[in-house]
């Protein structure tokens, strides 16, 4: 099931729709029921298939088994193997979502047969969404349609890669496009111009400094691997020659941030020190700006440890202990709609989004044995 899931190549900027075709068909193969939400173009969809209980109950006391279709590019990377077959080499296995996170989605559809002959007394629903690496947008419409069919599960399992650990919180992750528009000059004119790659690097030397004071002075919480606020600069791209003023820079940037930290804040102190050049810019060109454009959020989730969920994660994993991460994923827009929610999933962060992307087989067997344990709660109610 891995294999099927890996093949079907869902990156992003794609469809995933003949992944969520063949996935319906399986679903519905097997008893359960089905619905489809779509984005505007009707080029990709979200899943939410619901196994019932024994007794017709679909909608009250189950839990959810939640999983991201979509993946990041392989473009540029260095790959040993085809990205979108996974390939076993020796105890790992290897392929583009191997790890984040088709296994844990495939595990369950997998068990599907043996989930089943149980007679559940609560039920099993799958959500697929689409679009969550660029912003977590198809789950949306997913938690919408969730909340208008009047369901109450229990819980919310998001298997993003944990090592099969039971996480029960993570930052929240806002991004912006940072647009400065400046005035062209020869360079031996260099005064005459506003310089855009110039006015660019010192906000992205803010942001750094910034950076900086939420490591040594902000708050700190030493559950998470990095224990404090982080912002980070990703892409920058101006100018086009180097005898020319460059008019024009932008750069991409982000903020992963613990709940004390508020990112509206952050953004309007950059807002306000942008303002600060505008005079020198507008005294050459009344023309120049520089603009801020939101990309992303992502809503954190801080799931306390005493909520039924966490204890049913715990009891099917067999083992106790909460950890909390640093990467964002859609637990928080579960959390957020009422339907409490943690991370469980095989695999690591540190081997997503890597070439030769892997999961080792000792994950997919715990993840296995999680799954037919989440059964046995299920079946004894």
């Amino acid at each position: 099931m891995i294999r099927r899931m890996v093949g079907f190549e869902t990156v992003s900027r794609d469809s995933n729709l003949a992944l969520i075709e063949w996935t319906r068909s399986w679903l519905e193969r097997h008893g359960a029921k089905v619905t489809i939400t779509w984005n505007d173009e009707r080029s990709k969809a979200n899943l939410f298939g619901t196994l019932p209980a024994c007794d017709g109950n679909a909608t009250r006391g189950g839990v959810v088994l939640s999983g991201h279709t979509d993946v990041v590019p392989v473009d540029g990377q260095p790959w040993s193997t085809p990205p979108f077959e996974a390939t076993q080499i020796g105890s790992r296995l290897q392929g583009r979502g191997c790890a984040d996170m088709k296994s844990f989605f495939a595990i369950g559809l997998a068990l599907l047969p043996e989930f089943q002959r149980r007679r559940f007394a609560r039920p099993l629903h799958f959500a697929l969404s689409y679009d969550e690496e660029v912003g977590c947008i198809g789950v949306r419409r997913l938690i919408a349609d969730v909340l208008a069919q009047g369901l109450q599960p229990l819980g919310c399992i998001v298997g993003e890669p944990t090592g099969m650990e039971v996480i029960t919180a993570h930052k929240g992750r806002s991004s912006w496009r940072c647009r400065v528009r400046g005035h062209e000059a020869h360079s031996a004119l260099a005064p005459r111009g506003v310089n855009a790659v110039e006015l660019a690097c010192e906000l992205v030397a803010d942001i750094a400094a910034q950076g900086r004071r939420f490591r040594e002075g902000g708050s700190h919480d030493r559950d998470y691997d990095v224990p404090y606020t982080t912002v980070h600069v990703g892409t920058i791209r101006g100018g086009t020659a180097l005898n020319i003023v460059p008019r024009d820079c932008e750069f991409e940037f982000e903020m992963r941030h613990l709940p004390a930290d508020d990112p509206a804040a952050f953004i309007a102190g950059l807002e306000q020190r942008a303002r600060n050049l505008a005079p020198a810019m507008h005294a050459v060109d009344p023309a120049t700006y520089v603009a801020f454009d939101t990309l992303s959020t992502t809503t954190g989730f801080d799931t306390a440890s005493h909520r039924p969920i966490v204890a049913l994660a715990h009891r099917c994993n067999e083992r106790d202990g909460c950890g909390k991460v640093s990467f964002g994923s859609e637990a928080g827009l579960f959390d957020s709609a009422g339907i409490a929610t943690v991370l469980c999933g095989p695999g690591h962060i540190a081997q997503a989004h890597q070439p030769d992307e892997w999961i080792g087989l000792d994950q997919l067997a715990r993840c296995e044995a999680f799954m037919l344990r989440l059964a046995d709660e299920l079946a004894a109610g």
